[in-house]
Parts: C-alpha cells; structure tokens; sequence
C-alpha cells in the first residue's frame, strides 16, 4: 500500500459512515478506558501518600469498566471473557458494599462523638 492509498484509508475511518463493529470497538475501548482509570488513580493516590492505597474511586472504575467490557465480551460471544469479567463484578460490587459500610459506621460514630 502507497502512502497515499494508506492516507484514504485511515482518513476513511474518520470520515466514513460509523459500522456496527465500529460502534462495538468504540464500546470495547471505552471499557478499557473506565478499566485503566482504576490503575491510573491508585498509582497517583499510592504516590501522593508514600504507600500503596486503593481510593474508593478504584472501585468504581472497577465496576464501570467491567461492566462494560462484560457487555462487550457477551457481544463478542466470548465465554473466557464473559467469565471473568462476571466474576470480577462480584468482587467489585462487594468491596463498593464494604465501603459504604464503613462509611455508615464512621458517620455513626462521628455523631456519637458531638
């Protein structure tokens, strides 16, 4: 391929009417995106506290990006994928639970406090 035909092509792909598997890749790398969030905040918290640390945030991004990327997986018909990103949102959805307690209890015991 010329580098004109490669020009066409790639500008093709921004110009051009969006295809369902277009549509599905954008999906795909949005739930990456959301997954990749959870690394970038725990590395920034982790490094601005001198310890490793997971922000609330993580979990959240954690849940996003899994579901998401489990919706894309379903698409994709993709049972490895399917699994594990199911699983995960188990994990997700329980630590999310753990941090709401937590919270409750600490706002409990702050009023307790006055």
């Amino acid at each position: 391929m010329d580098k004109v035909a490669a020009h066409d092509a790639l500008l093709d792909m921004f110009t051009g009417p969006l295809t369902s598997a277009d549509i599905w890749l954008i999906i795909g790398f949005a739930g990456q995106s959301l997954f990749f969030m959870r690394f970038l905040v725990q590395w920034i918290v982790s490094e601005k506290n001198k310890k490793s640390t997971i922000p609330d945030v993580f979990w959240y991004f954690s849940l996003g990006g899994g579901c998401v990327l489990l919706f894309y997986a379903i698409h994709r018909q993709d049972p490895v994928f399917i699994l594990g990103q199911a699983i995960g949102l188990f994990v997700y959805i329980r630590n999310i639970m753990l941090v709401h307690r937590e919270r409750r209890i600490t706002a409990r015991q702050a009023a307790e406090y006055e």
